[in-house]
């Protein structure tokens, strides 16, 4: 069973900067693509970011795209999501997330496994 658990989430004004790690209890980036979704208050998860296990492949929400980054570390197994320029709107639960297929992972469908999350505060 594999356990992601996530870091970096906290208070930052609007237009700062902030980067969250997944780490996995074991290499997953081979066999799927790894990603970030988000749930801000009384909304629905929606997706962020995700790659594939060369990050030859990623791809971005329209909402973030040229805001955040995301890459990974293969030697400590930890999945990173650089957000800059932050705005209010960001504001959320962050979740990490493994799935089969980037398809898989934009839809929020079949995802193999979840991460319990972090919380991103941005301040106006």
């Amino acid at each position: 069973q594999v356990q992601l658990v996530e870091s970096g989430g906290g208070l930052v004004q609007a237009g700062g900067s902030l980067r969250l790690s997944c780490a996995a209890s074991e290499r997953t980036f081979s066999n799927y693509y790894m990603g970030w979704f988000r749930q801000a208050p009384g909304k629905e998860r929606e997706f962020v970011a995700t790659l594939n296990w060369s990050a030859s492949s990623t791809g971005y929400a329209d909402s973030v795209k040229g805001r955040f980054t995301i890459s990974r570390d293969i030697a400590k197994n930890t999945v990173y999501l650089q957000m800059s320029s932050l705005k209010p709107e960001d504001t959320a639960v962050y979740y990490c997330a493994a799935a089969s297929s980037m398809s898989s992972m934009r839809a929020g469908a079949g995802i193999k496994y979840w991460g319990k999350g972090t919380l991103v505060t941005v301040s106006s």
